[in-house]
């Protein structure tokens, strides 16, 4: 299920490469890969994911985030929406928690509000008290 933060930014769980022709058609010029590969058996290499992007323009990062969200996948996350520029961009990892929290992040560090990443974060189901202390 994809979830809307904001106009230009979606998170999700697992994608497929499958799914990716899909997503460009909707928009979105750039994907973001927070989960590492081997995390669960069956998923998708991002190997994989990275090659069906390039079949459909889409530019992809590969970010994984094992154990917490660091500065530097903010940074990332905020090359990636640079990347975007006027497109969409789709972040994610298993459930799309993570991608939804290093998203978050992101647009703290570019000037929203505590309670407007708060408010984002709700609207689009995710509880965002494991981050709260970061916001």
């Amino acid at each position: 299920m994809i979830r809307q933060l904001d106009d230009r930014t979606l998170v999700s769980g697992q994608i497929a490469p499958h799914e990716v022709a899909g997503l460009a058609e909707q928009g979105v010029t750039v994907l973001v890969n927070n989960r590492p590969d081997g995390e669960e058996d069956g998923q998708p290499f991002a190997s994989d994911i990275e090659e069906a992007a390039a079949q459909a323009g889409i530019a992809y990062h590969f970010v994984p985030i094992i154990r917490g969200i660091g500065p530097a996948d903010v940074e990332e996350m905020l090359k990636a929406w640079r990347e975007a520029e006027g497109g969409k961009l789709l972040a994610f990892c298993r459930s799309g928690s993570r991608s939804a929290f290093v998203c978050a992040l992101a647009h703290r560090d570019e000037g929203a509000s505590s309670e407007q990443v708060h408010q984002r974060l709700t609207a689009a189901g995710f509880d965002p008290s494991p981050i709260a202390h970061l916001l």
